[in-house]
């Protein structure tokens, strides 16, 4: 891996936040992801599963961890089981985690060999009662293809029909959402390597340039600085292109006038930042441009400070409205008539800002959270509010990654990337 070692104890404690909300006598097992194929030999990098990532720090294919607080047995308490490693394995793939790399990984001591698995799980099945399954319940997933986890549970529940099946994600959703010290400072370091490079394309963008070479040297700076690669997909978009909500093509050419949205983050050891900044292909903006980047700007400054425990995700969403409803009357994009004859539904800012101001950022980008439930400290949400216009070729889309503090307002881990219109035409002249 690019990035350098992390503590185990954030991993141990996070086992043992885990094995706090398990019913008694009940086993928990995580698998990590497949490695998928594209055609012929060809496969796409492995991405490990976040879950047994969060709580072992393993980030190779073909892994499993297994915890049972009530085992019996103290060795069955906290298992890994990961594929033996040998000289050829190390020649023709490289490393693979050792049984004491994996503790020093983990703080797991008791490390098998993958072909042990079934024979170890028919003993602590035998002794369980509840199985804890791992199944993907993110608000936002749409999967198609059937994961390894999902190939685990259908051969667990055929193999071991009379056990009480239990739902890991409840007890992850709460979990993950509230982030250790340890992983602020990962996300921290991911934004920091987001700055580096949005200051490199600011001194690279000027009109002419392809969108794909604005891509080119975001992804030269991330991987300079030990980032895995981008967080997502990259949004460079410039002219009509950035009132394309999800466009990645990246293949227009900039042309003088324009204003390019960068939607961008760089991924440190599996945690992600996420970045966008709108800026001027020729180094300065025009005072509609302008007009319209201070009222998403002022939008996102004030959205921020709702951000304290307590607030109600839904709740917060109809006061971010109320700021851009303000702001659109301002700009002459709405008026006092649009908004007496709104749908409650969809109410009329959501003509120039149809999306969400705030998603969970963490080890997804759109990580964990219940977004039913309170707000809390530790927990990191995005602030991007947008304005899109396409009738002027213009979308501005303004966004920073914040921490929820217990007293306060809550801490902006983007507070140094360039930001205001005088900052960024001063980078970019």
């Amino acid at each position: 891996m690019k990035y350098e070692p992390i503590d185990k104890q954030l991993f141990i404690k996070n086992r043992k936040k885990f094995a706090a909300k398990m019913k008694p006598n009940s086993l928990a097992v995580f698998n990590s992801n497949d490695i998928y194929p594209i055609s012929a030999d060809s496969t796409l990098p492995f991405k490990q599963h976040r879950d047994i990532f969060y709580l072992s720090g393993v980030d190779q294919e073909e892994s499993i961890l297994v915890i049972f607080p009530d085992a019996p047995k103290e060795e069955h308490k906290e298992m890994l089981f990961l594929k033996e490693t040998n000289e050829h394995i190390a020649v023709w793939e490289g490393e693979k985690l050792t049984k004491e790399k994996a503790f020093e990984t983990s703080g797991i001591k008791n490390v098998y060999w993958l072909q042990d698995f079934e024979k170890v799980l028919f003993e602590v099945m035998t002794q369980a009662e509840n199985v804890y399954l791992n199944t993907n319940e993110h608000y936002r997933a749409n999967v198609e293809t059937e994961t390894r986890e999902a190939r685990f549970i259908k051969k667990l529940k055929k193999k071991y029909p009379a056990h009480t099946y239990l739902r890991s994600q409840p007890i992850l959703q709460r979990l993950r959402s509230v982030k250790e010290p340890e992983e602020i400072a990962l996300i921290q370091k991911a934004c920091d390597i987001t700055e580096k490079g949005l200051r490199r394309v600011l001194n690279f963008i000027k009109p002419n340039v392809a969108e794909y070479e604005i891509e080119a040297e975001y992804i030269h700076e991330f991987t300079k600085n030990r980032a895995n690669g981008f967080a997502y997909t990259p949004i460079i978009a410039s002219g009509y292109n950035a009132c394309v909500l999800h466009y990645i093509e990246n293949n227009r050419k900039v042309k003088d006038g324009d204003i390019i949205l960068m939607d961008v983050g760089a991924e440190y050891a599996n945690y992600t930042s996420d970045m966008t900044r709108c800026v001027p292909a020729n180094g300065k903006f025009t005072e509609r441009q302008k007009d319209v980047y201070n009222a998403v700007l002022r939008v996102k400054d004030a959205a921020a400070k709702m951000l304290v425990p307590g607030t109600i995700w839904a709740d917060y969403h109809v006061e971010v409205g109320k700021l851009m409803t303000k702001e659109l009357l301002h700009l002459g994009l709405l008026t006092e008539e649009d908004i007496k004859n709104e749908d409650p539904k969809w109410p009329a800012y959501k003509k120039y800002f149809m999306h969400g101001t705030s998603h969970h950022m963490g080890l997804d980008t759109h990580d964990y959270g219940i977004l039913t439930e309170p707000m809390q400290a530790g927990m990191v949400f995005t602030v991007e509010p947008g304005i899109y216009i396409p009738e002027e070729n213009l979308g501005i889309r303004i966004e920073d990654d914040y921490v929820i503090q217990e007293t306060g307002e809550p801490i902006n881990l983007m507070k140094n990337i360039p930001i205001t219109v005088e900052e960024i035409e001063a980078l970019m002249q």
